[in-house]
Order: C-alpha cells, then structure tokens, then sequence
C-alpha cells in the first residue's frame, strides 16, 4: 500500500490517502509521510478511529513523544481527563461536562484561538503535533492553518535582511496576557518563564527558511518592548493572510498532523459552554534548540 497525498490549497496542506493510523506502519512508510509533511507542512487523515493508545503509537512513528506538564497549562494532575501521552485541548472537565464560562480553565484555553505555534515556549519547541477530532460541536470549531515558510519567501529583500538574525522571547505569560487572563500562581509564573527562539527558522528536511511567530512570542530580544510587538504584529498580519491559510473544517474521526517548525494554527469559535469538542493532541517533540538561551 502507497502512500497518496492530495494537495489541499496551491501551496501547502494535503490529504492522504492509503494510510491506516490504527496500525503498524509497513516498511517505509513512516518515512514517506515525513517526506509529505516536509513538503505539505499539513497533512490530514480522513476517517481514523483512533484510541488514546493507537494515537500515540502512530505518533511515536516520527519521534519521542513531548508530554504534557506544568510548563504548558493550568490543569493540576487530579484534574486531569487523558493519560498522561495525551494533551487535552477539549472543552472538557474530568466528569466529561462542557467547563462553565467562568471556569479559569476554559479562559486559560481561549488563547488556543490565538494564532500560535505548539510548544514555542520551551526551550526545545515540538516537530509535530497531531491532533484527533473525536466529538465535534454542531457548527465552528475549526482549526486554520498559517504557511510561515510561503509567508517568508513572500517578504520583501529589505525585511528579510531586518529580521534574519532577531531573537523573541515566548511565554504563556505573553499569549495569556493579550486576553487579560489574571490570577496566576508564583508557581504558574516560574513554570512559564520566558525561553528565547529565532525569529526565522532553516527546516532540517529541506533548508527551506520560514517564519516562527507565535502568539506566545512577546518581545524581542535587545529592542524596545513596544517597537518589538509592533514588528511582531507587522509580521502576523503579513502571514495570516488567506493566501497563506488553510481552513480544516473537521469531521469525526478526523487526524490532523502539522509541522510546527514552518506552520501556525488556531481554533474557531463554536458553543464551547453548551456543546462538547473533544479534540486529543499527541506531540512530537523537537531534537534542538532554535538559538541559546538565557542564563
């Protein structure tokens, strides 16, 4: 069996074909389907009815697994609805109930409708996420996609020259704060301490040069934090323009995989107080650092 891939706009996304996610992969295969993400940047599996455990064995295919932890969300371990591979970017508590609207978790997860790129702030930020649509709301709650690598090639000579060598700051702190969410813990601030990443990436696949903005990107490393911000924005609006965007409208059993090193993302709005999207995350974690960190 091949591997098909169906291209989804002119410039990057595709839809595979010929694929079955529940099982071992034949010899090859694996990496066929990078080869297809480093070229696609999004690929998307119809019809796979995954569980939590076939999920992360397919996922595993392409690298150790990044697991979630303090460093990523609010949610305490008792809270917790998935094991311990899985990160849970539902609107879901553990009793499997929609989160009321006051709810500090759902507020925390709203920034998820923020453009961003998974894991931007660690230190070492994720190759994949892969992400599983498995109940899905009536209406909204799509997900969009932004090609940072077509967006960089689009920029002009003069702005490429500018920013080739900048470095940003990414917390949680930066992407939490544009929605006024308040109240965290001196713990939940040390948890999500600043790391630094460049601005512009080389994709280890094929040296192509792209864009890594985030909405968890807050400031730039040795500029005014008001002039950094307005380049940042600059930069956001220039990548998020339809030309560069594929919107995924999910269907059940849906599997989505992106390459976070050359894509952004974020989710639609839908009823998320009174309707149920239990979307599931496994994360492949990256191999390398962007630039060096602070002491």
């Amino acid at each position: 069996m091949s591997v098909r891939i169906r291209r989804l706009t002119p410039a990057f996304a595709g839809e595979v074909s010929g694929v079955d996610t529940t099982r071992a992969l034949p010899p090859g295969m694996a990496e066929d389907l990078d080869a297809g993400m480093a070229e696609h940047g999004v690929l998307v599996f119809p019809g796979q009815a995954l569980t939590d455990e076939q999920q992360a064995a397919f996922s595993q295919n392409f690298g150790s697994l990044e697991m979630p932890s303090a460093v990523s969300n609010i949610t305490k371990e008792h809270e917790r609805r998935l094991g311990p591979a899985m990160a849970d970017v539902s609107n879901l508590t553990k009793e499997h109930r929609p989160f009321d609207r006051e709810d500090r978790r759902r507020m925390f997860n709203l920034g998820n409708r923020l453009w961003h790129s998974d894991s931007s702030f660690r230190a070492v930020p994720a190759k994949y996420s892969l992400l599983s649509g498995r109940i899905l709301p009536s209406s909204g709650g799509n997900t969009e996609f932004a090609d940072m690598a077509g967006a960089y090639d689009a920029l002009d000579a003069a702005m490429k020259a500018r920013i080739e060598d900048l470095v940003c700051e990414h917390s949680l702190l930066y992407s939490r704060g544009r929605l006024g969410f308040e109240g965290l813990t001196d713990e939940e601030r040390a948890n999500f301490r600043p790391v630094r990443q460049a601005l512009v990436r080389v994709h280890p696949a094929n040296g192509r040069k792209s864009l890594y903005l985030s909405a968890h990107a807050g400031r730039i490393v040795g500029w005014p934090v008001p002039e950094g911000r307005l380049l940042l924005e600059e930069l956001t609006e220039h990548a998020t323009q339809r030309r560069f965007v594929y919107a995924h409208e999910w269907r059940v059993n849906d599997l989505v995989i992106w390459d976070n090193r050359r894509t952004m993302h974020r989710a639609r709005p839908f009823d998320d107080v009174n309707e149920v999207r239990d979307m599931r995350r496994t994360t492949v974690a990256g191999e390398e650092m962007t630039t060096a960190q602070a002491a």
